[in-house]
């Protein structure tokens, strides 16, 4: 409305213009008046063709799933998109030292589309069943060997129902001649242990690896130092989460969740128990001397107790200062016997004794300041000392806390490469949950940091668009500015 009032207001100003155009030239006829309102209503017209319709939200870019392709060497690749088991090994082998009916290895894995998934035809593996032994693996194309190019393993997880109890880390298999996927199971060995692992309120997010050593032959495994960071969001908001560990031949490490780092660290200085012994050890034949002394004070043996030290003073005296409140009732008790109280019919005196009523507050002491006999309260008695000691002074004869003397400890090695760990020829899940539905993707085992980025861009980051894009469009439809209005 004020817009056309602008509109007429101006095309006045220009007829009138006109008006006086006309009177001053008297070669002109009548033809070239001005029609106001003719002009007025073009302009209203003009306007209201210019005019832009309320303009509904551009439509959000719709994320088309398309399964990702590595970009260079890799060890394994797996994306599930081929909607099949094929090339997994479902185990058959049950625990040792478990009840039969939990033993066996018979939880279910299957090849799911994601609950909720934002991108159709985008599968993975899902661990179906909960409160059971889960054990599925497969076979990298090649044998992993350590030697001068770092490991990078990757893969997605998403904890569909949360997650009460149980773990989603992935087993990289030792190459053993013994090792037979068929039969796969815990005590399997491995090499690298890694990835999430929850239980009540305890967030973990392991990193382990089994080192050898090279005196004894015999295997120990090694922990990462937990991350400072908090991982609880990544087991609880049900979204889809990128787990990546670097391991470098210079012997230091990144753990990385959705492309950040939350836990670094050298295999040297960070794992526990340390990779390398101590050069020395406490001798354990050594012994404490009998006369050794570790008092640092003792009491002062020329100190004599003051005369006038009372130590038969109690702590607390009677309050000589208090009055009885106004009003107290000495005569009556603070409890008198239930008067709407009764025998019970089945009250035995010769069984059960003389019946009492049972006792209750005296309802005459609840206006009164209180009942029965009044006593001073208690108060600190400042002349109580306690029982006398002599003060504590410096030992002169205090020798310290012993310590048992170093001798060169006999286990004692020195792995300055322990990055050279055992090769791995398979990855496996060896996992019990009491979460089902936890929903596993895009496993990758490679060298190159570049290969890993792009598979996971490809792939997790695929899913990541997906899920921002639909955040996106679902904004967009509350808004107020884009809700229909309502027919009366």
């Amino acid at each position: 409305m004020e817009l056309k009032w602008l509109l007429y207001v101006a095309l006045l100003a220009l007829g009138t213009l006109a008006i006086q155009a006309h009177d001053m030239d008297d070669d002109n006829d009548g033809d070239d008046v001005v029609d106001i309102e003719d002009d007025l209503d073009d302009g209203i017209e003009e306007v209201e063709e210019s005019k832009p319709e309320t303009s509904s939200p551009p439509p959000t870019p719709k994320v088309t799933y398309r399964a990702p392709v590595p970009t260079g060497e890799v060890y394994f690749v797996e994306s599930f998109d081929k909607g099949t088991l094929d090339g997994w090994i479902l185990s058959k082998a049950k625990k040792d030292d478990t009840d039969d009916e939990i033993s066996k290895y018979d939880g279910k894995w299957e090849v799911q589309d994601m609950k909720d998934t934002k991108l159709p035809g985008d599968k993975g593996l899902v661990l179906v069943t909960r409160a059971k032994h889960h054990a599925i693996s497969s076979k990298l194309s090649k044998p992993f060997v350590f030697d001068t190019k770092p490991l990078i393993i990757q893969y997605e997880v998403n904890f569909q129902n949360g997650i009460e109890c149980g773990g989603a880390y992935v087993k990289l298999l030792s190459k053993t001649p013994e090792l037979n996927l068929d039969q796969f199971h815990d005590k399997t060995p491995y090499t690298i242990m890694f990835g999430p692992d929850k239980c009540g309120e305890d967030y973990k997010l392991h990193f382990i690896f089994r080192h050898k050593n090279p005196k004894t032959g015999k295997y120990e495994e090694k922990h990462a130092k937990r991350p400072d960071a908090d991982l609880k969001t990544y087991f609880t908001d049900k979204k889809t989460h990128l787990y990546t560990l670097v391991l470098n031949p210079d012997n230091s490490f990144e753990i990385l969740v959705d492309q950040t780092v939350v836990n670094s660290g050298n295999l040297l200085n960070d794992m526990s128990p340390p990779v390398n012994p101590p050069r020395e050890i406490e001798d354990p034949n050594d012994q404490k001397p009998e006369d050794w002394d570790e008092r640092p004070k003792i009491p002062d043996p020329d100190a004599v107790k003051p005369d006038d030290w009372d130590e038969d003073a109690p702590a607390k005296i009677p309050d000589e200062n208090a009055v009885k409140p106004e009003g107290w009732l000495d005569d009556e008790p603070e409890y008198v016997a239930d008067p709407d109280a009764e025998k019970p019919e089945d009250w035995d005196e010769d069984m059960d004794g003389e019946w009492e009523a049972p006792q209750v507050a005296n309802p005459k002491c609840e206006s009164a300041p209180g009942c029965g006999t009044w006593q001073r309260p208690m108060i600190d008695n400042p002349n109580y000392k306690g029982k006398w000691k002599p003060p504590m002074i410096d030992n002169v004869n205090y020798q310290g806390i012993w310590k048992p003397r170093k001798i060169p400890n006999p286990d004692f090695f020195e792995d300055l490469e322990p990055f050279k760990m055992t090769p791995f020829s398979a990855v496996g899940l060896e996992l019990w949950s009491m979460t089902s539905d936890i929903f596993f993707d895009n496993f990758i085992i490679c060298t190159e940091r570049a290969v890993a980025d792009d598979w996971a861009n490809d792939g997790w980051g695929l899913k990541k668009a997906a899920d921002g894009a639909a955040e996106e469009e679902e904004n967009v439809n509350r808004s107020p500015r884009n809700r229909k209005p309502r027919k009366d």
